[in-house]
């Protein structure tokens, strides 16, 4: 049996032809290298000066612990609450700051729960923090 040359076809069919059967890719969505969105996210939450916490919840928690200390409901303004609210988001935050110290005199990154441990010893009972 002899073999025989395919015919050969206009270009514009050709082209054609190829685009049709050949699947298009579909494309990726874009993802940022990992550390890259922390990063944005730690430089906007320290430009911003509003709460983290969000209010109704921290006023339950307050309302729900004085509760438990105290005998009869006690009556808090909303101006009460929100210092409150901002001292003790200063202080998780200097304690944070505290444990990162401590992570990178070990020579390391991460933080850990002995490093939080440790600052809240050196801090000592005068933050009102016991390290029971």
């Amino acid at each position: 049996m002899a073999r025989t040359q395919k015919r050969k076809q206009c270009a514009k069919a050709a082209a054609a032809g190829r685009s049709a059967t050949a699947p298009s890719p579909v494309k990726k969505p874009h993802r940022y290298r990992p550390g890259t969105v922390a990063l944005r996210e730690i430089r906007k939450y320290q430009k911003s000066t509003e709460l983290l916490f969000r209010k109704l919840p921290f006023a339950r928690l307050v309302r729900e612990i004085s509760n438990q200390m105290l005998r009869e409901p006690f009556r808090w303004t909303a101006e009460a609450l929100l210092a409150l609210q901002e001292a003790s988001e200063d202080m998780l935050v200097h304690l944070h700051e505290d444990c990162n110290l401590c992570a990178i005199h070990t020579r390391r990154v991460t933080i850990m729960p002995k490093d939080m441990q440790l600052a809240r010893r050196i801090r000592g009972p005068i933050y009102g923090i016991s390290s029971n």
